[in-house]
This record gives structure tokens, C-alpha cells and sequence, in this order.
């Protein structure tokens, strides 16, 4: 089943738990297995599993055990900088280099005109 916005909070928490169940039955561990690794109760991973909720906390440990912690680096990416800091920045770049200044053999000064 595809997880969509439209679907309530129970149906998605069902989802994860199950697709975190098959994850878990590809590594043939069982759900002590599981817990034993991920340092939770057997019963929190039955209630991840089920689709009841839970803590964030749990479910990284759980996501660590089975070595998918990087997903969430896919759910929550970093953000990049802004368009409008990209834009401000191009501005602000170089565009020509200067000559090199010829220096005054004598200081201009206000009182004396040349």
C-alpha cells in the first residue's frame, strides 16, 4: 500500500509497522531478536509492529538494529540554501579583475592645485 496524505494517522502507523516487520523477517530475526539488538521491550517492537504509537526514540533505535537509520536522511533531507541566497551570492561575485594602480609620485593635497 502506498502511504498518501490523505490517509489517517492509524492507517499509516499500520503501514510503517508492518514494512518494518517484513524489513525485520528479510533479516530472519524475531521480534525478541529485534529488541534484544535494538535495546527496546519485545512488547514495544509488537506495538511498532501493530501499528500503535510509539516514541520517535524507539523507533530509531529499532531502525538502527536493522541498519536502516539513513532512510530518515531521505524523510527529512537537509536543507540546501534558499534561491534567494544562491541569487545574492552570484551577485556579489567578481566579474572583472582590476589593473594594477599606477602610484602618485607626489600626494594630492586640497590647498595646492597642480
Amino acid at each position: 500500500m502506498q502511504i498518501e496524505s490523505k490517509q489517517p494517522d492509524e492507517a499509516v502507523l499500520k503501514e510503517m509497522g508492518a514494512r518494518l516487520a517484513q524489513k525485520r523477517l528479510a533479516q530472519q530475526w524475531s521480534q525478541a531478536d529485534l529488541a534484544e539488538r535494538s535495546g527496546v521491550s519485545k512488547r514495544t517492537v509488537e506495538r511498532i509492529e501493530g501499528g500503535a504509537s510509539t516514541q520517535l526514540a524507539n523507533w530509531i533505535r529499532v531502525l538502527r538494529a536493522l541498519q536502516l537509520l539513513e532512510v530518515l536522511d531521505q524523510l527529512l533531507p537537509e536543507s540546501g540554501p534558499r534561491p534567494m541566497d544562491l541569487l545574492k551570492l552570484k551577485q556579489k561575485q567578481r566579474k572583472r579583475a582590476s589593473s594594477e594602480r599606477k602610484k602618485a609620485d607626489k600626494p594630492w593635497d586640497w590647498d595646492k592645485e597642480s
